[in-house]
């Protein structure tokens, strides 16, 4: 693998509109995401750890442990980064050629809303990437529900700003306030056929559960009947709302109080939310388990 994970914390971005859109969480979801860039910086933040030595074997053997393909960790990020690039692959052509030139009402004339059925799989196969890529993570078969319910609850960070952009930026802004019940709805009355045109799911469908593409559609569906319970809590009790979501993002996508179905497709496409705290809550867990292990 080509990949090497130390250069993917380096290159992580201190700026632009994934780290705007993530930080516009903090005032719903306060103090749970701190945007850590660097992995020797990550190494010190997340150890405390200041003896350049000591720095750099915990360094090494993350490293090592990323390296090892008996681990999950390379399936766990090719995960992150390839829900993000099929789930804005349509709007993404059309929209880099406007990059710089104009406001965010300049992109709509480039971009079309996604049909509610095309937002309801996008969500629904992101939770199941999550869930896959936690299994993943922690070395447990990528269809242990009950492991990532249990660990749900204490998910914090990047991992719990992941999670917050989900509900947010795929679930509330496009679909609205009951977006987990609508979308479950769909999500049961769909067939083999919808997901397999689908191409959020294209891109990650080896790694989900299942030897068919209707034995993957029972995965998702019971993913997202497991998880539902947990969003909509998580919804009410940090008072996330459409109107509140789009005035946190007013500073920095102009114009978008009257074009929520477009803001839904301008985030597909311009915020990398799954890659960027993916990278990071890889980083982390590798790190924790180098220290484990030295």
């Amino acid at each position: 693998m080509s990949k090497k994970i130390y250069e993917k914390v380096d290159k992580l971005p201190k700026g632009g509109l994934t780290v705007m859109a993530l930080n516009s969480l903090d005032k719903l979801v306060p103090g749970k995401w701190e945007n850590l860039v660097g992995f020797d910086n990550t190494i010190k933040t997340v150890t405390g750890e200041t003896d350049e030595a000591m720095v750099q074997a915990i360094g090494e053997r993350a490293i090592a442990l990323f390296n090892d393909k008996s681990q999950g960790y390379q399936r766990a990020l090719w995960l992150y980064e390839s829900v993000d690039s099929a789930s804005g692959l349509l709007g993404a052509a059309a929209m880099a050629n406007r990059i710089g030139q104009d406001t965010f009402l300049g992109f709509l004339k480039n971009l079309t809303p996604k049909p509610e059925k095309a937002q309801t799989i996008d969500l629904a196969v992101k939770l199941v990437t999550e869930v896959v890529a936690f299994c993943h993570i922690n070395g447990i078969p990528g269809d242990s529900l009950g492991d990532f319910l249990s660990a749900l609850g204490d998910y914090s960070g990047e991992s719990l700003t992941r999670m917050a952009a989900l509900v947010s930026f795929d679930g509330v802004i496009p679909l609205g306030a009951d977006f987990s019940a609508k979308a479950l709805n769909k999500v049961k009355s769909m067939g083999p056929a919808d997901l397999d045109s689908n191409q959020t799911f294209k891109g990650v469908k080896k790694e989900i559960p299942g030897d068919s593409s209707k034995s993957k559609l029972a995965f998702i569906t019971e993913s997202f009947e497991s998880t539902q319970g947990w969003m909509d809590k998580f919804v009410s009790q940090n008072g996330i709302t459409q109107s509140k979501l789009v005035d946190n993002m007013a500073g920095f996508v102009e114009g978008s109080k009257s074009k929520l179905d477009y803001l839904g497709a301008f985030l597909d496409v311009s915020v990398k939310y799954y890659e960027h705290t993916g990278v990071q809550t890889l980083a982390r867990r590798l790190i924790e388990r180098a220290v484990a292990e030295l």
